[in-house]
Formats: structure tokens, C-alpha cells, sequence
């Protein structure tokens, strides 16, 4: 099981390549595998991640059974998130 640090750093990572994928288009979204693929995390870890997201409101997931997010999108709150952060850190 990931610990906190590690937790937390995997949510700040979904949110990055999530918005980075889609440019701020929140119609656009990127498949878990993908997510997967990119950030070289277990499969439960990201599951997690995303649960965790999805529960703030930042991301919307479809589930495949088994628990694996098949697709994922930012939400409209998401986005204003990583401006928000994009223009604090430049």
C-alpha cells in the first residue's frame, strides 16, 4: 500500500497528465491504461488516486469491472484547479 507522501503525489500526477493530455478541454479525456502507462503506478494505486479525485469533484472516471478506470476527464472543477496552479507556479 503507498504511503501518504506517495498518495498524494500520484493524485498531483493524475491531475498533470490529465490536464497536459487534454489542454484544457473538458470534453477531452484519457483511458486508465494510459494513465497507467505514464505514471508507472500499480494498478490499485491509481484506483485509488482516482476514487480519491473523483470524490473532490476534480475528475469524472467510467469504471471498467474489476475496478479499473476505463476512461477518465477533468472536471470543470479540475481545470480551474491546475490554472489556478499553472498561474501561481508560472
Amino acid at each position: 500500500m503507498a504511503t501518504l507522501r506517495e498518495r498524494k503525489t500520484y493524485r498531483e500526477q493524475v491531475l498533470r497528465v490529465l490536464y497536459e493530455a487534454v489542454e484544457g478541454n473538458r470534453l477531452l479525456g484519457i483511458t486508465g491504461a494510459q494513465l497507467q502507462r505514464d505514471l508507472h503506478v500499480q494498478e490499485q494505486d491509481l484506483a485509488a488516486a482516482c476514487t480519491y479525485l473523483a470524490g473532490e469533484g476534480l475528475i469524472s472516471v467510467d469504471w471498467e469491472p474489476g475496478n479499473t478506470p476505463a476512461m477518465v476527464t477533468l472536471t470543470h472543477e479540475g481545470i480551474r484547479r491546475m490554472e489556478a496552479d499553472e498561474e501561481e507556479h508560472g
